[in-house]
């Protein structure tokens, strides 16, 4: 019997080294957990007053109204600049269908007339529509004995003759306009060397 004695012993060793491991484990978790959950005390997690938190709330507010008081502004600028801009195409197009009129009067004026006050008539109604383009800030661009210029003249014809400098306009076939800085029908014209 001292060997069943002697035996049983050793298998009560190890069921009580592993409950002093599960416990050993329990306590080392048990305080981790302590050390990572902040304490509850106001001098750990300070909370802001009912006064800062209102001053927060005011000046997200006062973000807010900025952001949408400039948004706004932008709006209105962008607004604007879309309504001038369709503005002056406008006027363009108008004027763009008025030089069909303006291309035959000038052929009517280039003509011999034998009558003369059909000749004044033709020659007054003229006048009147180059100051009403004058008004509308709308001016001829210069061609003939000019340098040609791509950005307002259309080259559709091409000749070599030494008694023109080279890229001089010799001949114009349709009149350009402009409207400020915007051209509104190219110079058609005949190009020298």
């Amino acid at each position: 019997m001292s060997k069943k004695s002697s035996a049983a012993p050793p298998e009560k060793e190890p069921e009580e080294v592993n409950g002093a491991a599960e416990t050993a484990e329990e306590t080392k978790a048990a305080e981790a957990s302590e050390t990572t959950e902040a304490p509850e005390t106001p001098e750990a997690a300070p909370k802001d007053s009912p006064e800062e938190e209102l001053k927060k709330a005011l000046d997200a507010e006062k973000e807010k109204y900025l952001r949408l008081a400039a948004e706004y502004d932008n709006f209105r600028k962008r607004s604007q600049k879309e309504r001038e801009a369709i503005y002056a195409d406008v006027r363009a197009d108008t004027v763009l269908k008025l030089l069909p009129v303006y291309d035959n009067l000038s052929r009517a004026l280039s003509q011999e007339c034998t009558d003369a006050a059909f000749y004044k008539g033709v020659e007054m109604t003229m006048t009147q529509l180059r100051t009403i383009f004058e008004k509308m800030d709308i001016t001829e661009i210069p061609a003939v004995g000019e340098k040609f210029d791509p950005s307002v003249h259309n080259a559709v014809m091409h000749i070599e003759d030494d008694k023109y400098g080279e890229g001089e306009i010799v001949a114009e076939f349709e009149k350009g306009f402009k409207m400020g800085d915007k051209v509104i029908r190219f110079s058609t014209v005949q190009v020298a060397n």
